[in-house]
């Protein structure tokens, strides 16, 4: 998929302000062997890497542009457990009983999985488990919590359902009624978590290089070639871990997913009273609408928000519409300057789950969060690494499947705006 002027908006996080780290990797020239290669340097690509090495496997990890340029790096940093879209009987219809159990437990403890490997490492990417907050837009998705709250906790869940003033309390926010906390949530500093993975995988004596595309990737002699603009790759297994990002590598794998475009903006340094006034227990939030909003804290006062975006004669834009509704969810906002705005792909699937492909032999994929990828990367990513070392699919935590066509994606993709505009529009009617 060819790049977009609204791409360099990279450079426009405010995540890339970090002095904690910044990532510079040596581009590929010539040809060079591995056991595995990994194309992709984003938390599905660099977990599954880092899994590797650490078991002894020559891994190289080859990126189009660097670490965490695309949506690792630019995410919102939302740590959410559970897959989203989701009931616990929908997983089981879609995976089946063999698989059920495993799958869920996976999403269930896909954030404390997170935290926990932050913990280990000391990553220092501002991790804190705080909770999630995900607020409700209308007495429809009230009526639906009730129910998912009850069965996420039959299968180990941790969700309760709050009201009236305990929503407003936690939110600092008069316009939602009830909510939903889920204690195992929270969030990180999502582009220094990324290039803190990789110091991680190069320690363990995986070798990556940026500016690094993959032209074509070919299989010849029980070995797998990827060329690259200077240089090659000759591996045994190949990863693909490109997620929004996934053009035509593998056929029919772009045609899998339907990328979309979450943006976020960061206010400047706000007053303590109106800073305090919002989320003061510090949970990341997030609402039921169609057209979500997400928002967080961060040090030095500001408050970061987001929502879907759309790509507008080749322009990332929403950013007008992000700053009218920040407002009329915190009104504390009004007035308030924005100093950063950016944005990344995502992908989704038609059934909301992430999906595993093994297309060829030693050929393997991880892809398509629907927007719950912090957490779930990482699981994918260990998963396609424990299918390298030997696990048989049984043993895994997510199925094996079949890559198959979105369907209508064409059509979806070339509607998007009009999609966009219609569900904010219900959103609108919906919102009591």
């Amino acid at each position: 998929m060819p790049d977009s002027p609204y791409e360099n908006d990279w450079q426009t996080s405010l995540w890339r302000e970090s002095p904690e780290k910044t990532p510079g990797n040596p581009s590929l020239e010539g040809q060079i062997f591995a056991d595995v290669a990994v194309v992709g340097a984003g938390f599905t690509g660099l977990r599954a890497a880092s899994v590797l090495a650490e078991s002894g496997v020559n891994v190289v990890v080859v990126e189009a542009k660097d670490v965490g340029w695309g949506a690792s790096g630019r995410s919102g940093g939302q740590v959410n457990p559970m897959l989203p879209f989701n009931s616990p009987e929908r997983i089981r219809q879609i995976v089946g009983d063999d698989k059920f159990e495993a799958v869920s437990k996976a999403s269930l403890n896909s954030a404390t999985e997170l935290f926990e490997f932050i913990e280990k490492y000391q990553i220092r990417c501002g991790a804190r488990q705080n909770g999630w907050l995900r607020v409700l837009h209308s007495e429809s998705a009230y009526k639906a919590a009730q129910t998912e709250c009850a069965n996420w906790n039959s299968i180990g869940g941790d969700m309760h359902l709050i009201e009236g003033a305990e929503v407003a309390r936690l939110s600092g926010s008069n316009r939602y009624k009830a909510g939903v906390v889920t204690t195992q949530g929270g969030a990180v500093q999502p582009f220094d978590l990324v290039c803190g993975l990789a110091e991680i995988s190069k320690q363990a004596g995986v070798r990556i290089f940026g500016q690094t595309p993959v032209l074509k990737l070919m299989r010849s002699e029980a070995n797998w070639h990827l060329e690259t603009p200077n240089g090659s790759v000759v591996s045994k297994w190949a990863i693909i871990a490109t997620n929004g990002y996934t053009n035509g590598l593998v056929p029919g794998l772009a045609e899998s997913i339907v990328p979309m475009t979450p943006i976020q903006m960061s206010t400047e340094p706000l007053p303590d009273d109106i800073y305090k006034s919002i989320l003061p227990q510090g949970h990341t939030i997030s609402d039921s609408r169609r057209i979500i909003m997400y928002a967080r804290r961060e040090p030095g006062n500001r408050i970061v928000y987001g929502g879907l975006g759309r790509i507008k004669n080749r322009q990332l834009d929403g950013f007008d519409w992000l700053k009218r509704d920040a407002v009329k969810v915190f009104p504390q906002l009004s007035g308030a300057k924005w100093s950063h705005a950016w944005g990344g792909r995502i992908a989704l699937t038609k059934d909301y789950l992430p999906h595993i492909h093994e297309p060829q032999e030693n050929l393997i994929a991880g892809l398509g969060y629907n927007g719950r990828g912090v957490a779930m990367s990482f699981v994918v990513g260990r998963n396609m690494a424990e299918r390298i070392l030997g696990k048989t699919e049984r043993e895994l935590d997510l199925p094996v499947t079949q890559i198959r066509p979105f369907p209508l994606r064409s059509i979806k993709m070339l509607g998007m705006e009009t999609a966009i505009s219609v569900m904010r529009l219900m959103d609108r009617l919906e919102f009591r």
